[in-house]
Order: C-alpha cells, then structure tokens, then sequence
C-alpha cells in the first residue's frame, strides 16, 4: 500500500512538472517558421533543421518564463478559484524547489545546445529571455506596454526565423506580426476583463472592455492593411491568400465575442475546428503559390 501511494506521488509530481513547462502553449513558436514558408526554403533540408531546431529552443524558452511567472506569483495564484487547482506550484503538487531545479536544467539546455547548433540564434533567445522577466517583475504590471511586451515577443520568433536560415524578412511582415499579436493580445485582455473581471491581474483595472476592443480593432484592421501591402508588393501571386486571413480574423472575434473564448489564443486555435481550417488552408495556399521551381 505504501509503494502504491509513493508511486502515484511520484507520478502526480512528475505530470506537474510536465505541466510546468506548459507544453501545449509551444504552438504559439510555429511563427518561428514564417520566414521558412515565405522565402520558400520548406524544401531545403538543412532550413528545415535549423527552422525546427529554433522552434524547439523557443519552446524551451517559453517553458522558462512560464516556470519563474508562476514562482513569482505563486501566492496570488494560491488566492485564484481557478489557478489554485491547476497551476502546479499553486496547489502543491510541485514544489518550489522542484520549479527551480527544473528551470536550471532547462536554461543550461538553452544555453549549451543553442549555442553549439544555432549560435546566431542564441542572442535573440536570450533577449526574449530578457524581455520575458522584465514582463514577469515589472511590464505585465504597466497598462499598454503589457500588450506589446506580449507582441513584440512574437516579433522575435519570427526574426530568428529569418536568422536561423539566413533569409531577409519583409519589413512588411514584421509589422504584420506586431498588428496580429497586438490583435491578440487585445483580445486576450478583453476575455479577462469579460470573464474575470478586474480579479485575474492588477494591470486589468487600468483597462475597460470598450478600450481594448478598440485596441484590437485597431490592430486587426492593421494586420489586414499591412499583410495585403506586403502580398502586393512582395508576393503578388499570394493576393488569393488575403480573404483568407480575413476570414480567420472574423472567426478569431466571434470566438471571443460570441462562444467567450479567445482568453487562450491556443485553446481558441485547437479547440474550434473552423479557425484550425483556416489556418490550416492558408498554409496549405501559401506553400502552393511559393513551392520553389526547380531550375
């Protein structure tokens, strides 16, 4: 009985540091791979590698800043109704220590490995470290500069996309991806304030539902303008791939608005079946257009 019980302690801590590192959220470093679909280097083995490689590391490094954001706020998360139970840290299944031991292991990985197989990548890595703590002691707590911490950190992964492969980005796509991850992350706000209320984080009583919706509008209406300027004058042959986008926007709102979700872009992404298509098609038309001719 008492091998029994010890068994499923240990099983119950080793899922909650797996649950530390938040592995579904690794979905969120695909925009890694943005600039191995754009500069049509997806048949390219060695871009492949160096494009996945990145993406791992990235993953690694969010699951870094997931695991000192719950250190850090391991007591307000203790006081949540929701985050009590499922943060792992706040409802004791792993402990402090544990985090701590976790983190190392998991930034000594960063740090050695990129640095031996992606080394012109590690700088960035390391700023997005940087960016991610500043975000956890102080940013996340400044109303405005949150949502574009949170922005900019996509940004990043899309710049060492470009890196890894040694390819030139549009300037044209950078904006891009800054207006959608502000959309984003608007939207985000605006699902915690709906949801929550002013409860789930200090930064939430600088907001209004009002305001933030016309962050996000803003920001949408951007991302739209922005990616068709880059399709115009970069990738003309994609212009079938903007009503696409669209589309993907309209559903991304009614999500928020209509079926209260958008709080999680990644759950918002794998839990309805219409966006997953979207995004699903528009990669599927962006790799039609751009399939390298071979000479």
């Amino acid at each position: 009985m008492n091998n029994s019980v010890k068994a499923c302690s240990i099983s119950a801590r080793l899922q909650g540091l797996i649950a530390l590192l938040r592995i579904k959220q690794w979905v969120k470093n695909v925009f890694v791979l943005a600039p191995l679909l754009f500069a049509g280097e997806f048949l390219n083995p060695q871009s492949v590698a160096n494009a996945i490689l990145t993406m791992l590391f990235f993953s690694l490094a969010s699951s870094a800043t997931y695991i000192i954001n719950d250190i850090h706020d391991i007591e307000q998360d203790r006081k949540h109704p929701r985050k009590s139970k499922t943060r792992p840290l706040a409802s004791g299944v792993v402990s402090v220590r544990s985090a701590i031991m976790l983190l190392i292991i998991v930034l000594l990985t960063i740090l050695v490995c990129a640095g031996l197989m992606i080394p012109n990548v590690l700088q960035i890595i390391i700023f997005y470290l940087l960016l991610n703590l500043s975000y956890t002691f102080y940013l996340k707590h400044q109303p405005v500069l949150d949502i574009f911490c949170i922005a900019i950190s996509f940004v990043l992964r899309v710049y060492a996309g470009a890196v890894a492969l040694a390819v030139p980005v549009s300037d044209w796509m950078f904006i891009t991806t800054l207006c959608l991850a502000l959309y984003l992350a608007a939207l985000k706000r605006r699902q915690e304030l709906s949801l929550s209320g002013t409860e789930g984080r200090a930064v939430l009583q600088k907001y209004s539902v009002f305001l933030v919706n016309r962050y996000a509008e803003m920001s949408a209406t951007g991302a739209l303008l922005f990616y068709a300027m880059y399709v115009m004058t970069a990738k003309p042959q994609l212009i079938g791939s903007i009503p696409v986008v669209l589309f993907g926007l309209f559903r991304y709102w009614y999500i928020a608005d209509t079926l209260d979700g958008g709080e999680s872009p990644t759950d918002a992404l794998l839990s309805d079946w219409p966006l997953l298509l979207t995004i699903i098609t528009w990669v599927l038309v962006c790799g039609w257009v751009l399939w390298p001719v071979q000479g």
